[in-house]
């Protein structure tokens, strides 16, 4: 806990400090955290346009229509586009019962006009009063000044009373009988005020529910529909904070704001339209300040869009960053990156900072000028009023309610800055969401366009293909590149790494578009087939197979998609579903699931293994029985048994169907019918597997390359049986297996406690440890606002002055003294004016300003932590890179909501009503008590929505996680949903989702609106109060009535006021919420933890690498009731080159997760030099380990820059170099017109396979680590370029403890030991020629990747 008040509270100049992961907050510089070649790797899509310049014209316009999206110019009328004849009539009702809202203030200023003539026309100081049983005339008569001391008018002043007994007593009740009367009329428009705030609120709410959800349903329609170029630079990330944020400032701006912005607007424009019905000449007078307070809201709103389009802007490309962290999280701890990559995160949090603040200094500034003009009316209005008034062209009611009315117009524009300002957020978060809306896509896949054949044959040819990736247009992939694949036939692609083996596919799918030549099927060009149509005859098995969270069935049933089978009875389907997985050879591993194919598969199919993940996918593929079948390595990431039976079934399958299969593992395609060659985007030669190893040309040296040593007839394989005896014998027995087990399960058992939701001191309390390095400027705003608070009272006092010198001086013998008393209000009320600019201005510019910087803080802070748990954390369900990732953007913008203008006004709110009461009751109590009743009913209320909004939040939060979750996930999975034809179904589901979220927000809704109606009814009842025993008061002389019209003022403004803080009730419901969830990430503390300086800490030098696993047992914590390592027992010796084989789902990951360190076995214990490594410090650990995995993970930055993240330290360009020759990867970066400057775009798309798996291993090796895991680290190679990286591994590996899984065997064939898994146990070990020698599990999977002629 300590360290954690460390880090929320850090100096500026702690930014270095030692710790191995840099934690500190806020003490970021953009200098510092300057990442050119990460910044680069993310840049916008309109960016690309210029790369085409040095293009031909026709080559340029093919790649700029696939790549570029036309800007979209924002507009608030835009955000109701989607709206029906339905949704026009309740929102015109909507608008109608705002204006009819916003006309009761206007209305209740006339009533206080009238009200006011009435207490005016009474004598001068003189009230009737009840004495003695009679009735007399009470003479208040004051020499001076009733204020003497306050206004400085006067020096000093005397007061007499005297009693007169007055037979012909003057009777009150005429005077009386009109105030009740204005008091009733008072409390009807309190009443029809309650009905129009519900009418208008429950409207505003619901249609910016509906709205906005079909808004977020269109994007992702957009977002689905576009060509797969358009995602090779734009990220999944970005698109889930447009989905998950911008879509909830757009909301925000079509809601009850709306109705607010309306109803203040027709107050403004009724005030202007009154006092110019009572007095044309002084409105015209003061209507240059009315106009110039129109230009200020415009241009203000103008410049704030503008600068919030590019805070989010900055924010969203971030968002991508943040989502290929998370998501490739294991490769993050792994390497140890997790400060690095929340530095490059914080790069983009600058960049939206530096606007968002440029965002608070506008907006402050257009309130302060707000402020100005609107008080500069009433000084106006006061200092020319006065004179009409002298002169008899108005009364004290007119001159009073005009000033007044206006008062109250001038108010409202005050109010509404805000508003205004979330409504400039929203619409400029509009402008890229609408932006790919109406953006064309060059393939549309939900078009109707486009002919459908009658009969697919299934003949493919490509003629004449020239092609360039839109996103590197300087690299041609293919020249003049023509094949012709029978219907019927097996193709295999063969070829080094970037040879155009994937683009070929990729054409075939129609995911691109080529710049020259065409690609036909049966002779048609798929050009002008329908785009839907086409994919949904081909099935596509991808190198890196992409699950859905959801089951093993519903995965398998996608491939149903477009299939007469699609809409079939379940019962069909799961017939169909279990057939296509035993062709797969996925059926007996699936039987034994738990929930068998209603095991859920966990997000991007995390809680499978490589293999069963691809056997999956291939069942997918096949489940349709498609005429096309394209198999992009599909069976890279299988083991050799499972390899041989799913090839065996997809040979069978593909006798009645055109196969193309690209494969480095050659053992895969001996059989095909034709073999082609490729190298640089040409064919080099094509034949079958016999004709080209006759040839003894390229094919023969790949064959060459994997060709598995031969048993040698002297070989000794004792040692082999004795290693396998001795580990059959190590093995626990049965009885003592179900023992452990026991263990095991009793551990993933034991109680769970439930932690309490944080407080709202704990969030306050948080938020200002965070915000602590700003406290002076947040002081300062808070006593900016304060003072613009108080100056309402100081107005009120202004107003009530003037109104009992207009009564007292209104003989025509006293008007020079009236005069120059009025003159001097005006005066004050204009320095109140320039006060209230300066106050104002300062206040939302420091708010705006820390706001700023607090969000950037708790963004970065919240990144950092999320990078700081385990990995068991996001194994969880409810831990997913779409709701991670949209939390990140959510959470933070929710706080962000009750900063910059919302904090000024709220401060200036609960200053002017809590402050505005206190005095009321000091100046007058009898009429202060009564009035100030009211406070704790309107406190009630407004407490109470927030507290149920806060409920409800919490309610509807799994649905939003839900939603997005679910968007992010189809949009990181674009090319897999692309070619199952998944769009409707994805927009179907989503759709489905949101419409649950509204029908649960409608009930939600109606109280919520209810609520507010109530509050600002309960201002008028408490109004007409005032009017009904106030005036009792004056006309009984216990008050005077300069005292009852300060009262009464400053309550008006005080209860405006307070209605005006809970109108913000789920902006502080949403950040109640956003903080509980913030609190909660950094409280926790993970089991494995990477901060943690606890530990041994073994020095570099004196580490050996040997690892031994004793007695180990290991179920993942998402999955307890699968035992995933049964005892498993194996040693490393210092300096080994140990190969792990066998099944998928035998335990070889998790064996190298657990040396990572990822997790802790329920029972043994992972000993590296024989410490047991949860005793060691984990970041010191880790930086001797590096890992290859099966799925290499990239970044969107440039090849350098990927490279150096392997190092731990500094590297100069020789060292990255060095691990790039090492890796056989340097020739081809060479070869690039940017070299080592490329970027390899979001996860590496702009890659191929073995192009990322190359670099992958440069990274690994830069690290000069004394332990490498290699997890199927050359399975994405070529056969040629793994022989060199094969070497090149052989030659790292000397001088340290390398552990390989392989499925190729002839990648491992010279390793040390061999251990072959089973069930999470090890069958057998041995060297390659021991395990032959032994005839069992591993000579079985030899022979089955023999690559002989016969």
């Amino acid at each position: 806990m300590e360290e954690k008040e460390n880090l929320l509270s850090s100096s500026e100049s702690d930014a270095n400090d030692k710790q191995p992961l840099t934690t500190q907050v806020g003490s970021f510089s953009d200098e510092s955290l300057s990442d050119k070649s990460t910044g680069k790797g993310y840049a916008t899509i309109e960016g690309l346009d210029n790369e085409f310049s040095g293009l031909p014209d026709q080559d340029a316009e093919t790649l700029r229509q696939q790549v570029y999206v036309s800007p979209v110019q924002p507009s608030f009328l835009r955000l109701f586009r989607y709206a029906d004849g339905k949704d026009i009539a309740i929102l015109a009702l909507g608008v109608i019962v705002s204006v009819a809202e916003g006309l009761m203030r206007p209305l209740m200023a006339i009533v206080f006009g009238a009200a006011t003539q009435e207490f005016t026309d009474l004598p001068s100081g003189s009230m009737m009063s009840y004495f003695n049983g009679s009735y007399y005339n009470r003479y208040n008569s004051t020499y001076g000044n009733h204020n003497y001391a306050q206004d400085g008018l006067y020096s000093g002043s005397y007061n007499s009373t005297a009693y007169e007994y007055d037979n012909g007593y003057m009777d009150n009740s005429d005077f009386a009988q009109n105030i009740s009367r204005y008091a009733l009329y008072m409390f009807l428009l309190g009443i029809a005020t309650t009905i129009l705030t519900f009418a208008k609120a429950f409207t505003f709410i619901d249609r910016a529910d509906v709205l906005s959800s079909r808004i977020r349903e269109h994007y992702l329609a957009a977002t689905l529909r576009q060509n797969i170029g358009y995602f090779d630079k734009l990220g999944s990330g970005e698109i889930t904070t447009r989905i998950s944020s911008d879509t909830v400032s757009l909301q925000d701006a079509m809601s009850e704001k709306v109705s607010y912005i309306i109803s203040y607007s027709t107050t403004f424009v009724s005030a202007i339209v009154i006092a110019y019905t009572r007095s044309y000449i002084l409105s015209s007078i003061i209507l240059g300040n009315v106009i110039m307070i129109i230009l200020t809201s415009y241009f203000g709103s103008k410049i704030v869009t503008k600068f919030s389009e590019k805070a989010q802007e900055g924010y969203s490309v971030g968002g991508s960053l943040a989502e290929e962290t998370i998501s490739s999280v294991r490769n993050v701890q792994a390497f140890g990156i997790q400060d690095r990559m929340a530095r490059a995160y914080d790069n983009f949090l600058a960049t939206s900072e530096k606007w968002g603040i440029r965002v608070g200094y506008a907006s402050g500034l257009r309130t302060g000028l707000t402020f100005l003009f609107a008080l500069s009316i009433d000084a106006l209005a006061y200092w020319q009023g006065i004179g009409l008034l002298i002169e008899g062209r108005i009364n004290v009611a007119i001159l009073l309610t005009t000033i007044f009315t206006l008062s109250l117009g001038a108010f409202s524009f005050t109010v509404i800055s805000p508003y205004l300002t979330s409504i400039s957020t929203g619409v400029a978060a509009s402008a890229k969401i609408f932006a790919t809306i109406d953006r064309k896509s060059a393939i549309d896949s939900s078009s109707e366009e486009g002919e459908r054949l009658t009969e697919v044959k299934g003949d493919i040819e490509l003629r004449n293909i020239r092609f360039v990736y839109p996103s590197r247009p300087n690299v041609t992939v293919l020249r003049d590149f023509s094949l012709k694949i029978p219907a019927g036939k097996t193709v295999a692609l063969v070829g080094p790494s970037g040879s155009g083996k994937s683009t070929i596919v990729g054409l075939i799918e129609r995911f691109y578009n080529p710049l020259n030549g065409e690609v036909l099927l049966d002779g048609h060009n798929i050009h002008g087939l329908n785009t839907r149509w086409l994919r949904q005859r081909i099935a596509l098995v991808q190198q890196e197979p992409s699950l859905f969270a959801c089951s093993i069935f519903e995965n398998v049933c996608y491939g149903l998609i477009g299939s007469p089978y699609e809409h079939a009875s379940d019962i069909e389907k799961r017939e169909l579903v279990v057939d296509a997985c035993k062709q797969a050879n996925a059926w007996d591993f699936i039987q034994t699931l738990p929930d068998g194919l209603d095991t859920v598969v966990g997000e991007r199919g995390i809680l499978m293994s490589g293999g069963q993940k691809q056997r999956i996918a291939i069942a997918r593929a096949i489940v349709s029985n498609p005429k096309i079948l394209l198999l992009d390595e599909a069976t890279s990431a299988l083991d050799t048994k499972s390899e041989g039976v799913v090839q065996e079934a997809l040979d069978r399958a593909a006798k009645m169907r055109t196969t193309i299969v690209i494969a480095h593992r050659l053992s895969t395609i001996k059989d095909a019918d034709l073999i082609v060659v490729m190298r640089t985007g040409k064919i080099v030669e094509q034949g079958t597997h016999t004709e080209l190893l006759d040839k003894k040309g390229e094919y023969y040296s790949l064959v060459q390359a994997q060709t598995i040593e031969a048993l040698k007839e002297t070989s000794d394989s004792s040692d082999s049986t004795a290693d396998a005896e001795v580990d059959e014998n190590s093995g626990i027995e049965l009885e003592k297996l179900n023992t452990k087990r026991s263990v095991a399960t009793a551990l993933f058992h034991r109680k769970v406690e439930v932690t309490k939701p944080a407080s709202v001191v704990d969030v306050l309390s948080m938020l200002y440890r965070i915000s602590q390095r700003d406290l002076a400027l947040l002081l300062l705003g808070l006593w900016a606002g304060a003072i613009t608070g108080m100056a309402y009272i100081g107005i009120s006092l202004l107003y009530a002055t003037a109104l009992q010198r207009i009564q007292e001086y209104n003989n025509p013998n006293d008007y020079g003294l009236l005069t120059r008393s009025i003159y001097m209000i005006a005066g004050f009320l204009f320095m109140q004016a320039v006060t209230l600019f300066i106050t104002a201005s300062a206040s939302g510019s420091m708010f705006g300003y820390s706001s700023s910087r607090l969000v950037r803080r708790i963004r970065a802070l919240f990144f950092r932590h999320l990078l700081r748990q385990d990995i068991s954390y996001f194994d969880d369900s409810e831990h997913t890179t779409g709701s991670l990732t949209s939390s990140l953007a959510r959470d933070a913008q929710s706080i962000e909501s009750i900063g910059g203008a919302t904090a000024n006004k709220l401060v200036e709110s609960v200053v002017t009503s809590f402050g505005g009461f206190i005095f009321c009751i000091a100046f007058g109590y009898k009429l202060g008590l009564v009035l100030v009743t009211g406070l704790p009913v309107m406190l009630l209320v407004g407490f109470y929505r927030v507290r149920f909004m806060t409920a409800f939040a919490e309610t509807t939060k799994g649905h939003h996680t839900k939603s997005s979750n679910y968007a992010c996930e189809a949009t990181s999975s674009i090319r897999t949903v692309a070619s199952l034809t998944r769009e409707e179904e994805v927009l179907e589901s989503y759709r489905k989702t949101l419409a649950t979220i509204i029908r649960g927000n409608r009930r939600a809704n109606i109280r919520s609106a209810a609520l507010v109606a109530l509050g600002r009814g309960i201002q008028y009842y408490i109004m007409a109060l005032a009017f009904f025993y106030g005036g009792m008061l004056v006309a009984s002389g216990e008050y005077r009535l300069d005292q009852f019209f300060i009262i009464f003022i400053i309550m008006v403004f005080g209860l405006e006021n307070a209605t005006t803080i809970f109108s913000f009730a789920p902006e502080m419901s949403k950040a109640l919420q956003a903080g509980r969830n913030i609190k909660k990430l950094i409280d926790s503390e993970p089991e494995i933890d990477a901060w943690s300086t606890e530990g041994v800490v073994v020095p570099a030098d004196e580490i050996n690498g040997e690892i031994e696993f004793r007695d180990v047992h290991f179920r993942y914590p998402t999955r307890s009731d699968v035992p995933v390592l049964r005892g498993l027992n194996l040693s490393i010796k210092k300096g080994q080159f140990v190969a792990l084989v066998g099944a998928s789902g035998c335990g070889k990951s998790t064996t190298i997760g657990l040396i990572e360190s990822f997790y802790r076995p329920q029972w043994g214990g992972v000993f590296m030099d024989g410490r047991d490594i949860a005793t060691l410090n984990v970041t010191e650990y880790r930086k001797n380990i590096a890992l290859v995995q099966q799925e290499p993970v990239l970044y969107a930055g440039t090849i350098r820059y990927n490279v150096a993240l392997g190092s731990p330290g500094e590297v100069t360009d020789d060292q990255i170099i060095a691990a790039c020759k090492k890796a056989n990867i340097h020739d081809f970066i060479t070869s690039l017109p940017e070299g080592y400057d490329t970027l390899c775009g979001a996860k590496g798309s702009l890659l191929s396979g073995g192009q990322k798996q190359r670099i992958a291993i440069a990274r690994a090796l830069i690290r000069e680590p004394k332990i490498l895991l290699l997890d199927e680290a050359t399975s994405a190679l070529d056969s040629e370029s793994e022989k060199i990286v094969q070497a090149a591994l052989d030659e790292a590996s000397k001088g340290r403890t390398t552990i390989a899984v392989a499925h190729r065997l002839s990648t491992i064939q010279n390793a040390d030991v061999i251990y072959v898994f089973e069930n999470g146990k090890i069958l057998e070990s041995g060297t390659h020629q021991q395990l032959l020698a032994n005839r069992s599990k591993y000579f079985d999977l030899v022979n089955l990747q023999a690559l002989e002629k016969n």
